[in-house]
């Protein structure tokens, strides 16, 4: 196991089990003084990562465009998401990371263009990625926990 992939996958699986009990309309809600909900969250997580990681190294995604666009930095809840959505997206915030270990192993990652993140952390390569996504993932998990007792 990779131990920064591993970061970023005890976290997620803690996030999970979080909010596993929590119905459709709770994931979907978005409380007076937010402007995101749960699920949005967890599958901007994902795609976050895939931009961050395979987009800026010009390899193609492991997710299709449309859940790129619907995630992505920027992007917010635009459309109630089911229950087959969530599911998707509950089982991409882990297998994602799964795939992404695999594809750190063969080395895929070699053509990394750097990016200068709205937080102001330079990410050059492919480890300055991986090295900045606990901090993403950590300020997006704040969230939720928040939006969680809001909901």
């Amino acid at each position: 196991m990779n131990p920064a992939i591993d970061r970023l996958r005890q976290p997620r699986t803690y996030l999970l089990n979080l909010i596993s009990e929590l119905t459709t309309e709770q994931l979907n809600k978005v409380p007076e003084g937010y402007n995101n909900n749960i699920i949005w969250n967890l599958g901007h997580m994902v795609a976050a990562q895939q931009g961050i990681c395979y987009k800026r190294a010009g390899v193609d995604m492991i997710i299709e465009e449309d859940f790129f666009e619907t995630y992505k930095p920027g992007s917010k809840p635009v459309k109630f998401v089911d229950d087959d959505e969530i599911a998707i997206i509950k089982e991409r915030f882990i297998t994602s990371l799964d795939r992404f270990e695999a594809d750190i192993e063969k080395g895929i990652f070699v053509n990394y263009t750097p990016v200068m993140t709205r937080y102001g952390v330079e990410l050059t390569n492919i480890d300055s990625a991986v090295a900045f996504l606990p901090f993403h993932d950590g300020f997006h998990m704040g969230y939720v926990l928040a939006l969680k007792r809001a909901v």
